[in-house]
């Protein structure tokens, strides 16, 4: 946790909505840079991010540094009054710190050597890269500290690296001596007596290289931790370097949403501001709810507060079996919705187009079409609405998030090991199931870890935590013995923080909360399969269940389960030990909700159309292909065209509109 003021992301935006990209004028003539400036100018653009893939054109050669082309860049920007994010470019090494120090280079887990060709080539324990990273870093820094162009530093881009080689083991085998100080205590907590593993010395462990059959889970969940660590080590060493160069810039960078491979409710609380890439599928007709998912995790994870997209796409992307363009108006539908749930930068990757390179197919924000492009137009739009909306929303926040859906990468971690019950249990499917049945129900929620103080929300849902800690389930108890709801998902509070299973398959607090007094049997089900339960139909799992206690039951009416628990509530603490259809599932947690004391932001909402408080204003976004009406009591003003609304809003296919009470 932070213990002196640092910046935010207002010292960035200064009372504006950020709009521009990832800009990239190293791939293109000098001459272009005019032409990028002024069609920057028409579109509203107001910042751009700098050098995240520039070492080598910055270092060719070990020690050279060519600023030359940074600061004519820096100074054509700062004259076009285009701020900028400038990135420190560690996270594409130059071919030649690979090829004189190839121990800078990761392996993966058959110890094959990852090659320079593509990105994030760096083996992140590795001491000769970190000594050039820093290098890099702080002749960067001292260089543009002082430049009126900087707004905020962006470390690094999208930390995902693994690596199995030998300097990693070894800074794995620290991490694990500092965590467990004996060999003693990690053989009890890894549970080494299991096929004759007990180690005599922390110099006999290793990455959980290729093995013979399964991998010991608990060597897995904390090797993941430590690549988490390791990472925000490499994050940190940058940080500090640009800190103490200018310690009024902010410093972020930037999370893949729901990725792995970071714990992101740690690497949060390191950052001045949190800033994610968010890549929602077109043709999937969930992706404004997958949007909407990623948004209201990244506020969160920012403890409620302004956040930014880092990078969207203007069109289609290039990574996708099949990649499909945005249709006309959902660019602007998903970047309103941004804004909506906290978001006070709105970027892309990129700004132009790229000509050459994996990325070529990969939409800009000036697209191969030119400035005539749909693409293009659609963009400078965008710009002028977000313009107008700054001086209303930035620096403020959500209003009405009264329930909080719980979410821990550790419990991810263990619950993805192998020779688990059932492959079909997908972690963060499972919790965008959850977010879904509450986002249909027109419910503004947050994100919580499961140690977080919970007394401020209505409601709590777990979607699933396999490993929760005697702390977390202690809160949990506590959170419900406050007078709180909690609706819990399956397989929950199955194992310790050692990933030990429970006694009884359950932590035995839980089941005294929600009423169990045993656990028979977990009863996964096939792909595709579901089980009848009183009212609705349960998908991926169940399990059978004897009540103890419990208030109110809806059983089960299939087959070998019928008439045991497929719901259970004691007092305001409830558990699902089964998924239940995406409907029913929306229908209960509505229900639940309402009793809980939690209401929508708006009354009568047709379907598919997302209504978001943000400082005073209502957000209404139509993610439907059909023009709706929505009932809107009183008088407004629509910040996005001044048009005055009384009684309804008309919204267009892909429409918005963002309300403000008119006097």
């Amino acid at each position: 946790m932070r213990t002196s003021p640092t910046p935010t992301l207002d010292d960035a935006t200064r009372g504006r909505i950020l709009f521009g990209g990832d800009y990239n004028p190293e791939q293109w003539p000098e001459e272009t840079w005019q032409e990028d400036v002024r069609l920057m100018k028409e579109a509203g653009v107001n910042s751009v991010t700098v050098g995240v893939f520039s070492w080598a054109r910055i270092e060719p050669r070990p020690g050279a540094r060519e600023f030359g082309w940074l600061d004519r860049l820096m100074d054509l920007l700062h004259e076009h009054g285009v701020g900028v994010v400038l990135a420190t470019p560690t996270s594409a090494p130059p071919p030649w710190l690979g090829r004189l120090h190839p121990e800078t280079l990761p392996r993966d887990e058959d110890g094959q050597t990852i090659w320079w060709g593509s990105r994030q080539q760096f083996a992140h324990s590795s001491e000769v890269y970190r000594r050039h990273a820093a290098a890099i870093t702080e002749d960067l820094a001292a260089r543009y500290a002082g430049h009126p162009a900087l707004t905020m530093w962006h470390i690094n881009n999208e930390y995902c690296t693994y690596d199995f080689g030998d300097e990693a083991a070894r800074a794995f085998r620290a991490w694990l001596h500092r965590r467990y100080e004996t060999v003693d205590a990690l053989n009890t907590a890894w549970g080494t007596d299991f096929w004759g593993q007990r180690y005599d010395t922390f110099d006999e462990i290793v990455p959980p290289r290729r093995v013979q059959y399964l991998h010991n889970p608990a060597q897995v969940l904390d090797f993941k931790r430590f690549t988490s660590d390791a990472l925000l080590e490499c994050y940190l060493a940058e940080r500090d370097i640009v800190r103490r160069h200018t310690s009024h810039i902010p410093v972020t960078t930037n999370f893949m949403p729901f990725w792995q491979g970071q714990d992101a409710w740690a690497w949060a609380d390191q950052e001045d501001v949190v800033s994610v890439d968010v890549y929602p599928d077109p043709r999937d007709r969930l992706g404004g709810q997958y949007g909407a998912l990623i948004h209201d995790m990244t506020r969160s994870q920012a403890r409620g507060g302004p956040w930014a997209i880092m990078e969207q796409a203007a069109g289609a992307v290039n990574w996708r079996p099949v990649n499909h363009p945005r249709p006309r108006g959902l660019n602007r539908l998903w970047s309103l919705q941004a804004v909506a749930r906290g978001a006070d930068a709105v970027c892309y990757f990129q700004w132009r187009q790229s000509r050459q390179g994996a990325e070529k197919f990969h939409s800009g924000m000036l697209s191969h079409a030119g400035p005539e492009g749909r693409t293009f137009q659609e963009v400078k739009r965008i710009g002028a609405e977000l313009a107008r909306l700054g001086e209303h929303v930035a620096g403020t926040c959500v209003e009405g998030a009264d329930v909080a859906v719980l979410l821990d990468w550790n419990a991810w971690w263990a619950s993805g090991q192998n020779g688990r019950l059932s492959a079909e249990i997908d972690y963060p499917e499972v919790v965008r199931a959850w977010h879904r049945a509450l986002w249909e129900a027109h419910t503004t929620v947050s994100f919580a870890h499961p140690g977080h103080d919970l007394s401020g929300y209505r409601l709590v849902v777990v979607p699933q935590l396999h490993l929760l800690t005697d702390a977390a389930a202690d809160n949990l108890v506590a959170y419900v013995r406050g007078g709180g709801t909690l609706v819990s998902g399956f397989l929950t509070g199955v194992a310790d923080e050692d990933d030990r299973v429970r006694p009884g398959g359950m932590d035995a607090r839980l089941r005294d909360l929600f009423g169990i007094r045993t656990l028979h049997e977990w009863w996964p089900l096939d792909a595709g399969e579901t089980v009848g339960a009183e009212g609705f139909r349960g998908t991926l799992w169940s399990e059978e269940i004897e009540a103890a206690d419990a208030d109110s039951v809806i059983p089960y009416r299939d087959g070998e389960l019928d008439g045991c628990p497929a719901v259970l509530r004691k007092g305001r603490a409830w558990y699902f030990s089964t998924l239940p259809e995406p409907e029913a599932l929306r229908i209960l947690l509505a229900r639940i909700a309402a009793q809980a004391g939690v209401r929508p932001p708006l009354d009568a909402l047709p379907d598919g159309v997302e209504a978001v408080r943000r400082g005073g204003l209502l957000f209404l976004l139509n993610h439907g292909r059909e023009p709706v009406t929505v009932p809107v009591p009183g008088s407004h003003r629509d910040l996005l065209t001044g048009a005055h609304l009384a009684e309804e809003a008309e919204l267009g296919r892909y429409g918005a509109v963002v309300l403000q009470e008119a006097p």
